[in-house]
């Protein structure tokens, strides 16, 4: 496998774990479509493959500024159209260097309606291909006209993802390099040539597709105008009509080459482990050992082996481990190496866990395959994510069949046919990748899940049939990922299931005893996330509109299903009952509500506030308010057991004498048990292992939100005693786990401090960038006391200097809405005049899209709130200064600070601030991303110069360049700065 960006050959795109028959029928793809005997007769024959260039990609602003087309007759073009198109407003500089347009060459171009009037004409409503058709297909219908171009659109980019699921990218300029096809240059024609090379390939894939599968695609929900439904009912009809298809076997077939051998529970062996020698894991880092091997251009890095060294001598030693690792080690590859030495030696299992899917994915997709090339006998690996991260075979194949869930999906403007069309796309990507992967999830198929429900695909560990289901275990990609697992050298997962198997008391993962998990800054507070109990109003809400009742939902269904059936009478009964308990729970639902919003008006209100977070102390459970809503939470539980034991009981009963009876009922009935169960946490108020809080808005549009909620005080006690004693190993990673070169904080907060002296070792590896010399800190020391009359005036000023200084590229950080708000109306409309674009986070904002637009724009500034302090990458120009304007203290009125404030006189000293200094740290981390970026931490608080703990903030940053300022200076410092360090 390469590791240069560009892939080169078919081998390049593979996913790992691609079985040897599919990859070399992806090899092979390209002289079959080369062949002349290879014929598609009309679904290649007059046909249009089109491409445009726009201004940008929004398609409420940008414009059309070059189309191209040509028209095929088999593997031949027989004519083309091209033209640039003259916009209304100029073309940006950085879409003139993607494309090479500029705007001399369009500005005697005709203009998009003549451009598009003509197209029509050529194209003459032929079928049209285009990748990713939605996109030129919307640029050309807004153009008056447009809409006559053409009635059906094929969309290449899905069907490539149908034809070759197993290519971890479906770009076209990726596609046509690893096919031979013409290159793909952001010029409408050469794009144009590239896809016209590319469709016999796709076609050839399609037709490849395991027999008997494209006759199912054609036939399914003939009532919907899906574009393919012609191409596969051509394949079908080339195949025969005759061809049974069953996937069942197709996954007995492809799994049953990846049978492994159970590892052994590292608990039970005997012997001492086996361990790599220090001399050999660290030559193992140097330019001709494994690791160097990986790469082209290798530099030796001494901090990699250092904490690759402190892994393995972990795992000997059977300890934990808790790093710091700066930016640009290398730390991914420093843990994997020792955990994949490890497990191999040793015939265990060794685990992985990530924060984010996202990491997860690639420690699957590009180190784990890396490994697995270059250690001899290779390495067995496999990534675990949770149940709605998998397709459920059954249900994809009876989505079918059954009527699509069209009511499920918020359409914002689309036609039906559209949501139904990508419904079914879905359902043909998903068949397709279940014929090629022997083990996979829906991550990687590119499934719009905006018109996709996730539950159309996926179960639930209610709703899955488990032994009665005819994929199960091996075929199910999920269950047959999770007993692979058990044969696997290094399992990835990511915190949230790791941290569901410790409550399940270890019984969804299999036994592994060593584990390294990333990104673990956040480890404790996913933990009190997933551990809390809460009486969700949304979350009742939907669990009794599944339900229903005896005429609606999924109580319904299965009162048909019973009345059909002989064995069906006991069935009918218990639902009846169950159904009118339900009813009554509904009405103290409401009522329990109501009083809990009475709650926090009486106990909770303040500040002007329409959303109330309230602690339920001692004072709280003695008023008149509580008293109400303990009664009729009494109310609402005893409804709520009765309901669920018989609707439980119905259940039960029906799996034993109705055929195919229906699982709906599984996942509302567990969410309303554990509604009933964290209802009584809360209002016995005994156990003093949780924090109580109450959540409710007195804003009319956001009434029915209201939480009661029980929250884990203290994870590390849980982690201590419920996981620890059930591992060998754990290792912990991040860039900010120390306060100064204390771990003290993080020890506490993951429990290590309870296992006793020498059960664990924390150290520092510093980054490999030089922080000193690219980082510049200026610490402001005239600025007012963020809780005084003058400081939003007063940051507002600030702000604008930095802003005109910097020139762009500036990403403030702020700890709260109201302050943001406030002061991006106050610096927005100055900046502008500047000739300065300042964008906020609002409260709609798409946080993905807003990420990509920043990036996107290295002139553009952003006011963020919390999902960017951390995890945010930008590299390079784009991201040129930080600005923090106030010190991150958690909200002295939360929850969780009160409680620990009632506990410990020293809560602020022992919590709050080393989680300010810590989120520091993580913001500082946004500016510095590789060897080559610099840049500007701006820190606007004047408390770091008067409080003590000021120092503690300072001396925790990576940069010891470090200058303090009045405000007055700020803007000469940073257009010093600006020019010094501009190339």
């Amino acid at each position: 496998m390469s590791t240069t960006s560009e892939p080169r050959t078919v081998d390049d795109l593979l996913m790992a774990g691609t079985p040897m028959a599919v990859a070399d029928l992806y090899r092979s793809l390209a002289d079959r479509a080369a062949d002349p005997a290879c014929d598609f007769g009309p679904i290649e024959e007059d046909v249009v493959v089109l491409d445009t260039e726009t201004t940008g990609l929004s398609f409420k602003d940008c414009e059309l500024i070059e189309v191209a087309a040509a028209r095929l007759s088999g593997r031949e073009v027989v004519d083309r159209f091209e033209s640039y198109v003259r916009p209304s407003r100029p073309i940006p500089p950085e879409i003139e260097e993607l494309t090479g347009i500029t705007n001399a060459m369009v500005v005697d171009a005709p203009g998009a309606e003549e451009v598009v009037a003509r197209l029509a004409d050529f194209v003459g409503g032929c079928p049209v291909i285009a990748h990713n058709a939605t996109f030129d297909r919307t640029f050309v219908e807004k153009v008056r006209g447009g809409s006559e171009v053409s009635d059906l659109w094929i969309d290449s980019l899905a069907l490539s993802r149908i034809a070759l699921p197993r290519l971890s990218s479906h770009r076209l300029q990726d596609l046509a390099r690893v096919f031979g096809c013409p290159s793909v240059s952001h010029r409408a024609m050469d794009d144009v040539e590239a896809l016209a090379g590319m469709w016999r390939v796709i076609l050839c894939g399609l037709a490849a597709l395991p027999p008997g599968l494209a006759g199912q695609l054609a036939s399914m929900h003939p009532e919907v105008d899906w574009p393919y439904r012609p191409l596969f009912a051509y394949i079908a009809g080339e195949e025969g009509t005759q061809v049974p298809f069953s996937l069942v076997q197709v996954r007995r077939d492809l799994v049953r080459a990846q049978r492994m051998q159970v590892k052994v529970d590292a608990k039970d062996r005997l012997c001492d482990p086996v361990t790599v020698p220090r001399g050999e894991l660290e030559a193992a880092f140097c330019e001709d050992g494994v690791v160097g091997s990986f790469y082209e251009e290798f530099e030796p890095r001494p901090a990699q082996k250092a904490m690759a060294q402190a892994v393995n001598e972990a795992l000997a030693t059977s300890t934990d481990l808790v790093v710091e690792v700066g930016t640009g080690v290398g730390k991914s590859m420093a843990y994997l190496l020792p955990l994949a030495l490890f497990a191999k030696e040793n015939g265990v299992t060794c685990g992985v866990a990530t924060k984010t899917n996202a990491l997860t994915d690639q420690l699957v997709s590009r180190e784990l395959p890396l490994l697995d090339e270059n250690l001899p006998g290779g390495l067995q690996y496999i990534s675990l994510k949770g149940y709605d991260h998998y397709p459920c075979l059954r249900k994809v194949e009876g989505a079918m069949l059954q009527d699509l869930p069209v009511d499920q999906v918020n359409a914002a403007g689309r036609s039906r046919n559209t949501v139904e069309s990508d419904m079914l796309t879905a359902v043909a990507v998903t068949l397709s990748a279940a014929c090629q992967t022997p083990e996979g999830d829906l991550d990687s198929l590119g499934i719009r899940w905006r018109n996709v429900p996730r539950q159309m695909m996926t179960t639930t560990p209610e709703e899955c049939l488990h032994n009665r289901c005819p994929f199960f275990a091996e075929g199910c990609l999920l269950h047959g990922a999770r007993r692979r697992a058990a044969s696997a050298d290094i399992v990835v997962t990511n915190h949230s299931l790791l941290l569901t198997n410790v409550a399940a008391d270890q019984r969804i993962l299999p036994p592994i005893r060593h584990w390294m998990v990333d990104e673990a800054h956040g480890f404790d507070a996913e933990a009190r996330r997933q551990w809390a109990l809460a009486v969700a109003a949304p979350d009742a809400r939907r669990a009794f509109e599944t339900l229903g009742g005896v005429r609606s939902g999924a109580i319904h269904k299965l009162m048909v299903q019973a009345a059909s059936s002989e064995a069906g009478t006991p069935v009918e009964r218990v639902l009846t009952k169950g159904s009118a308990s339900l009813a009554r729970a509904m009405t103290f639902s409401a009522d329990f509500f109501d009083d809990l919003v009475l709650v926090a008006q009486g106990c909770g209100r303040r500040g002007g506030y329409d959303t109330v977070t309230l602690w339920i102390d001692d004072k709280v459970r003695a008023t008149a308010e509580w008293a109400q809503l303990a009664e009729s939470g009494r109310a609402f539980e005893a409804a709520l057991e009765e309901a669920v034991r018989f609707l439980q009981e119905a259940q039960a009963l029906a799996f034993e004498g109705v055929r195919d009876a229906s699982t709906e009922m599984g996942d509302p009935l567990r969410t309303l048990g554990n509604l009933r169960l964290a209802l009584k946490t809360v209002l016995d108020g005994t156990d003093d292992s949780f924090v109580y809080y109450l959540e409710a808005s007195f804003a009319k549009n956001r009434r029915g939100e209201e939480r009661l909620v029980a929250e884990k005080l203290d994870v590390g006690a849980e982690l201590a005693s419920r996981w620890y004693p059930e591992t060998k190993t754990v290792g912990y990673c991040s860039a900010t786990l120390a306060v100064g070169q204390d771990f003290g904080h993080f020890e506490h907060a993951v429990g290590l401090d309870c296992l006793g002296p020498g059960a664990s070792r924390s150290l520092t590896i510093p980054s490999s960038y030089d922080f000193d010399r690219n980082m510049a800190v200026v610490v402001a020391s005239d600025l007012p006391d963020p809780y005084s009359r003058d400081y939003l005036p007063a940051m507002a000023d600030a702000l604008v200097a930095i802003h005109e200084a910097m020139g762009g590229s500036v990403l403030t950080l702020f700890t709260n809405r109201r302050d943001m708000e406030q002061l991006h109306s106050m610096v927005s409309p100055r900046l502008r005049e500047a000739g300065l674009e300042l964008v906020q986070q609002t409260r709609d904002a798409n946080v993905r899209r807003l990420r990509e637009k920043f990036v996107g724009d290295e002139l553009l500034s952003l006011f963020a709130l919390k999902s960017f302090w951390e995890g945010f990458d930008a590299a390079g120009d784009t991201l040129r200064c930080v600005v923090i304007p106030k010190l991150p203290f958690a909200n002295p009125n939360d929850p969780l600070v009160k409680e620990r404030e009632a506990r410990d006189p020293r809560a602020w000293w022992h919590h709050s601030l080393p989680e300010a200094v810590l989120a520091v740290k993580q913001a500082a981390g946004r500016l510095i991303r590789s060897s080559r970026d610099k840049g500007v931490l701006v820190l606007l608080d004047s408390r770091l110069t008067t409080k003590r703990y000021g120092r503690t903030f300072v001396n925790s940053l990576p940069s010891s360049n470090v200058t303090r300022l009045g405000r007055d200076n700020l803007r000469g410092f940073i257009e010093l700065w600006r020019r010094s360090h501009e190339s």
